[in-house]
């Protein structure tokens, strides 16, 4: 007897829902959860990255270190005169800012490409091409933008060596003046006149820091020909110990003044020289007070300038002439 297969059954409705169903959950739990995966777990890589550089630039910019609030380290003396330091203060702070800026840029390039490439891997795009189009592109914008990776490069390495900063006078060979800000790729500079000069990094060839570690305040006199050089010296250091008894300015100073001989000899005049180590941006400030008191101490002394000895005399004479006596005319007679 022959026997017939009887043909299979049809699905019902539910199993083609509950197949449609499987297939969609099996879906979703392939590519959409790897891509929200890869974005939640970059999303998060990254805010650590940023609140850690933040964290560690902000203990920079603060002088303060970083096992300070656990209690393992103390600050001590020296970090709270570095706070107390305006200059060393901004400096910090703006080492600080600018390295903050540039790792948080680099940190979200970094994850953000990352997690960009393995998104499209799980989207099933071939990435090699991506990638060699990227070498390819960044060749390209090497050899175009060589001034400006130049100019990146140095001032990475000018702040990382600590050359110059925020409040420094330097000498960078276009401009002269005051450090106003520092970036990687331009330094603004403000010169004496009140020009602000932006100079890119990579255009300094070198570089000379007038305020950092110490600076020495330099004043030389040209005083008259035939004037007693023993005295002149003695009198200059009569005029610095004046300046190194002053409040404001003694503690500027640094050891003890040093006073040269002879540094030029002309036909009316010898040049002395006066120096003395100051703390740094002092030196000006300190070289005008040492100015002052050596006119003080030569006008008491009666010991001319170069070319001078005749008004000398004359002033002199009319100091102390007594009241009454005619005067010279180079001053006023008050009447008693």
């Amino acid at each position: 007897m022959m026997r017939f297969a009887s043909p299979a059954p049809s699905p019902s409705p539910i199993d083609e829902v509950t197949s449609t169903a499987q297939d969609t959950l099996k879906w979703f739990l392939g590519v959409p959860l790897n891509i929200v995966l890869i974005v939640g777990i970059s999303s998060l890589v990254l805010v650590a990255l940023r609140r850690t550089i933040r964290t560690i630039t902000k203990h920079v910019a603060d002088g303060q270190p970083l096992l300070a609030r656990t209690g393992l380290q103390e600050t001590g003396v020296g970090s709270a005169l570095l706070r107390a330091d305006p200059l060393a203060s901004a400096r910090r702070s703006q080492r600080a800012r600018t390295l903050d800026s540039v790792l948080r840029s680099c940190a979200t390039i970094l994850v953000g490409g990352i997690a960009l490439f393995l998104v499209l891997d799980q989207l099933g795009v071939n990435i090699a091409p991506f990638i060699a189009s990227a070498g390819i592109v960044g060749v390209a914008l090497g050899f175009g933008a060589q001034s400006l990776v130049k100019d990146f490069l140095t001032g990475t390495f000018m702040l990382l060596e600590d050359q110059y900063g925020v409040g420094d006078v330097i000498d960078a060979g276009p401009a002269n003046g005051t450090v106003e800000a520092v970036t990687l790729r331009v330094t603004k500079i403000r010169d004496a006149d009140g020009t602000l000069w932006y100079i890119p990094n990579g255009s300094m060839l070198r570089v000379g820091n007038k305020t950092q570690g110490w600076a020495t305040a330099v004043v030389e006199v040209d005083v008259d020909y035939f004037a007693n050089v023993d005295e002149v010296r003695s009198l200059l250091e009569e005029a610095a110990a004046s300046v190194a008894a002053d409040p404001e300015l003694g503690p500027e100073l640094q050891g003890e003044p040093t006073i040269t001989g002879i540094e030029k000899l002309s036909a009316d005049a010898v040049t002395m020289r006066l120096k003395v180590r100051t703390s740094p941006a002092k030196q000006w400030e300190v070289a005008r007070a040492l100015r002052v008191a050596t006119r003080a101490v030569l006008e008491q002394a009666g010991v001319p300038l170069a070319g001078q000895h005749d008004r000398m005399t004359a002033y002199v004479a009319a100091r102390t002439a007594e009241p009454g006596e005619p005067d010279d005319g180079l001053h006023e007679t008050v009447e008693p």
